[in-house]
């Protein structure tokens, strides 16, 4: 039953992606409403989730939020090192890195298979608990299927490798829900990852995705793009508590 509740998400990221493909004479719109949609799952879902899971401080700090720092510096550490391995062999180090969008995309990914997990536990709780979670995913995972079909392409990335990993980002949940009939996953390490994860997703929305969006269309439009993409996430959010 898990699996084939998450067959649901696996189709509702493939949507995402078909959108985020189809819409290309709106790039900014697409770009703004992505920027939104990564900001809204990073504040109103990974950090609450991540904190919630995590428990422990360390220095009286919460574990999930220096994670969370990590992954931004992280992601902003990754881009810098690419840049000058670029420009040391003459090439443009502002042109974006498709390993960049490639490893966002791979975490992506590994989000998804989180939801499948959502799903398979939810499920061995209750029948109820399990439809509230998966109605959550199945929604969120427009969004996953959006934000890892943009965020590829958007680094430069073949349109085949694009659409790789937006099928690799639809299996996930399925075989997430898949994995909780063989084994569990501890929460205090998910609550790390989720905190690490958010940090990277950031870094990339407020680095690159917005300021790329805004770059040729600094438009109000845009703006109203990115503030949907994060209310979407809030009715998500709102609705499966």
């Amino acid at each position: 039953m898990p699996v084939a509740i998450a067959l649901g998400a696996f189709l509702m990221t493939l949507f995402g992606g078909w959108v985020a493909h189809r819409v290309t004479d709106r790039r900014h719109l697409i770009l703004g409403l992505a920027g939104g949609l990564m900001l809204g799952v990073v504040g109103l879902d990974l950090l609450p989730e991540a904190l919630d899971a995590a428990g422990q401080t360390v220095f009286g700090v919460p574990a999930a939020l220096l994670c969370f720092v990590l992954g931004f510096l992280a992601a902003h550490a990754l881009e810098r090192l690419l840049a000058v391995r670029k420009a040391a062999h003459g090439m443009d180090p502002h042109q974006r890195a498709p390993q960049v969008g490639l490893t966002a995309a791979v975490a992506l990914v590994v989000h998804s298979m989180m939801d499948g997990f959502a799903i398979g536990l939810s499920y061995q709780v209750g029948r109820d608990m399990a439809v509230a979670v998966a109605l959550a995913v199945i929604a969120h995972d427009f969004a996953d299927g959006f934000n890892t079909y943009t965020i590829t392409s958007l680094y430069g990335n073949a349109r085949h490798r694009a659409l790789l990993m937006l099928g690799a980002d639809a299996l996930a949940p399925v075989a997430g829900a898949a994995a909780t009939l063989l084994f569990t996953l501890p929460e205090q390490p998910l609550g790390l990852y989720l905190g690490f994860f958010g940090g990277v997703l950031l870094y990339l929305a407020t680095s690159d995705i917005l300021p790329e969006a805004h770059h040729d269309h600094p438009a109000l439009s845009t703006l109203g793009c990115t503030a949907a993409g994060v209310g979407f996430i809030w009715l998500v959010v709102g609705f499966s508590e």
